[in-house]
């Protein structure tokens, strides 16, 4: 009897000792009801309670939490059906709403988070979730937030972590990434075969003009050599006149120019008349070159008789 006297007064004790003081920790906070009515939030320390009148009746974590969103199906604007997870960063900075506001606010970021998430992904296609994470991310945050407010609770972030498409979806995005592969390829090769076409006629448009540059110049050097050699000739012409002119202004330059024009006279008459079919002239006329030479012969042994 004794015993269980002793054992009953130390049970009583850890009862009244255990509601008598509390300890907070660094990373929570304690809401405090004094006979059911919130009473006070108590921070990191040591409190002293009343036994049997006040209670912790809640302990919130106030560093940044990490909540895992469970993997849901979602239809996309161009109705493609993928599934699609993500995770939600939040934080308390209220214990007295995170306590009385909500229920669960954990359960209920999670539920807003696929709500919003389906919200989203149905506003854009298939192609666009890829590439559009950090806007959807920013638009879930958004949304979230502004739910969350009254439950003294802040979303940090959201980071969606996967997004899969169905079997016959990924089947029918590899068979159009092989066929824009395959269109790649022949644009590709097309694109080389016209460069290379380009790239002939163009040698070939290179090598016409430079052939006709060629010709172009040859001809030009060709009237410049002409032009040189008529200038030549005309400079040859001009000085053989002057000295021509020379020799005539010097006495007896007269007859002598007279008897080679008369001597030229009769050459040129005598081979006109060889050739003709017809005389027009006597044929007499013909011999006057060889009475002048035998004349010319005459004198010549005249006057080597004098001599």
């Amino acid at each position: 009897m004794l015993w269980t006297i002793l054992l009953a007064l130390i049970l009583a004790a850890v009862v009244v000792v255990t509601n008598l003081f509390i300890i907070v920790t660094m990373r929570e906070e304690v809401i405090l009801e004094r006979l059911g009515k919130y009473k006070a939030t108590l921070e990191p320390g040591f409190h002293f309670l009343i036994p049997f009148i006040d209670r912790a009746a809640y302990r919130q974590e106030m560093r940044e939490q990490v909540i895992d969103v469970p993997p849901q199906r979602c239809i996309t604007r161009d109705n493609i059906e993928v599934e699609v997870d993500g995770l939600v960063y939040l934080k308390v900075f209220n214990a007295y709403k995170a306590s009385y506001g909500i229920n669960d606010y954990t359960v209920a970021a999670v539920n807003l988070a696929q709500t919003t998430m389906r919200s989203e992904v149905g506003k854009i296609t298939l192609d666009d979730t890829f590439s559009e994470r950090e806007a959807m991310n920013e638009n879930i945050v958004r949304e979230i937030d502004k739910a969350s407010d009254p439950w003294g609770i802040k979303v940090m972030r959201y980071e969606i972590k996967d997004i899969e498409p169905s079997e016959d979806v990924v089947l029918t995005m590899e068979q159009q990434m092989e066929a824009e592969r395959d269109k790649r390829a022949e644009i590709t090769e097309s694109s080389g075969d016209r460069d290379a076409r380009i790239n002939v006629s163009e040698g070939q448009r290179r090598e016409a003009i430079l052939k006709s540059e060629g010709k172009k110049q040859k001809r030009i050097n060709e009237a410049k050599g002409q032009a040189r050699e008529v200038e030549l000739l005309a400079g040859a012409t001009a000085r053989g006149t002057e000295r021509i002119a020379e020799a005539i202004a010097k006495p007896g330059g007269s007859l002598a120019v007279k008897a080679r024009l008369l001597e030229q006279y009769i050459d040129d008459l005598s081979q006109i008349l060889d050739e003709a079919d017809v005389s027009v002239l006597p044929v007499e006329t013909a011999n006057l070159k060889t009475f002048f030479e035998g004349a010319s012969a005459v004198s010549g042994s005249f006057e080597d008789g004098q001599a």
